[in-house]
């Protein structure tokens, strides 16, 4: 770890404490992705954020001084959004990179994009987080240039970079359309008498874990935030003695807290298959402390998907991690949910019982079931 950082983080009134843990604890993990060492961490308290630093002039002397001890510090890093003009004041400052937490994410997406589609809605989803912060330089480029009514140069130029910007934005949006076009032809042939699950959840809950436990794929599992971008479909059959189904499971891309809306918008084509999946399991880390909050933060995005939570069954992983104690107390709040180890291949059977009988207990069991029994008489 050759990268070296400094958290700062602005806790306001609302802020929970546990929020605040919680929130700075995950920052730690996505620096940790990136091979970013976390050499100091400061948080403030503040009614509002101060209008030219975002932290007030006391801490931001704070933190100047603290870098004539700190020894080499490449970036200063900030786990709230902060304006274009308030990033370059406190880089003047401190004479350091400063990113917001929206910014590494990106760059975790950039470097974790394998496949053409991926590395498509990265670059979207960065352009348009982009766009504004240019948009947000004009006034201080503006005073390059005469009086009123007049261009200057900086402002000509800002204009010619914003343009680029949202012509390579359609660009890109017009390619993303004609890939979802053809992969919505491809999905169509391939599954359309085939009962569809997606694997959703926070990321780095184990849900490539669980596809390859499911159906023996070789998919990539690594122990890091976002290590999946593109979607992995393959086959599952599930049975017992009275029926046999034809499933297709797919394992999508991570949820965080604080996701940005345009970066959910930008990935639209890879999260489509959640959408229009019969069934999704939500899949959570029992073992981690705040697993509740990351219900919640997974719960809201799929609904501003659209997808009705009748459709979703809660899955615990890594209950291996766990006490009996702890198992039984989950159980007892959460009665209706499965508690699974991907690890130790503990209650797989149990799973794909209970998506038996979640699709033999909806309409759509009936529906697709007479699309079997139609398709199968033509031939």
């Amino acid at each position: 770890m050759n990268t070296k950082a400094i958290i700062v983080h602005i806790r306001f009134p609302y802020t929970s404490e546990s929020y605040l843990r919680n929130s700075l604890g995950e920052m730690q993990q996505l620096l940790k992705t990136l091979d970013i060492e976390v050499v100091n961490t400061f948080i403030q308290s503040r009614r509002e954020p101060d209008p030219k630093y975002f932290i007030g002039k006391g801490k931001l002397e704070e933190i100047k001084a603290s870098l004539l001890t700190s020894g080499k510090v490449d970036l200063l890093i900030f786990n709230n959004e902060i304006s274009p003009l308030q990033a370059r004041n406190l880089e003047r400052e401190t004479r350091l990179k400063v990113l917001t937490r929206t910014e590494v994410i990106l760059e975790i997406f950039w470097r974790h994009a394998k496949t053409e589609t991926a590395k498509l809605q990265v670059e979207l989803a960065k352009l348009r987080y982009l766009l504004p912060r240019i948009i947000g330089k004009g006034v201080e480029l503006s005073r390059l240039g005469g009086g009123v009514g007049t261009r200057g140069p900086g402002e000509q130029k800002l204009e010619m970079e914003r343009r680029e910007i949202k012509r390579r934005i359609d660009l890109l949006k017009k390619r993303l359309s004609i890939i979802e076009k053809q992969k919505s032809i491809q999905r169509k042939k391939r599954l359309e008498n085939s009962f569809k699950i997606a694997i959703a959840g926070y990321t780095n809950a184990g849900k490539s874990s669980l596809l390859k436990r499911l159906t023996k794929a070789n998919v990539l599992i690594e122990d890091k935030l976002f290590a999946t971008l593109d979607t992995t479909t393959r086959k599952l059959w599930l049975g017992n003695s009275d029926i046999k189904l034809d499933v297709v499971i797919t394992d999508t891309v991570g949820f965080i807290r604080d996701i940005p809306h345009f970066l959910i918008e930008s990935f639209k084509s890879t999260i489509i298959d959640t959408v229009k999946s019969d069934i999704i399991i939500h899949l959570v880390d029992a073992s981690e402390v705040d697993f509740s909050e990351k219900i919640s933060v997974v719960e809201n995005i799929l609904k501003e998907l659209g997808v009705p939570l009748d459709k979703v069954l809660l899955c615990f992983n890594k209950i291996d991690l766990l006490s009996p104690v702890e198992i039984e107390r989950l159980k007892s709040r959460y009665k209706d949910a499965i508690f699974i180890s991907t690890t130790e291949n503990k209650g797989i059977e149990e799973l794909k019982q209970k998506i038996l009988e979640f699709i033999q207990k909806g309409s759509y069991f009936l529906d697709k079931t007479r699309e079997r029994e139609f398709s199968t008489s033509l031939q």
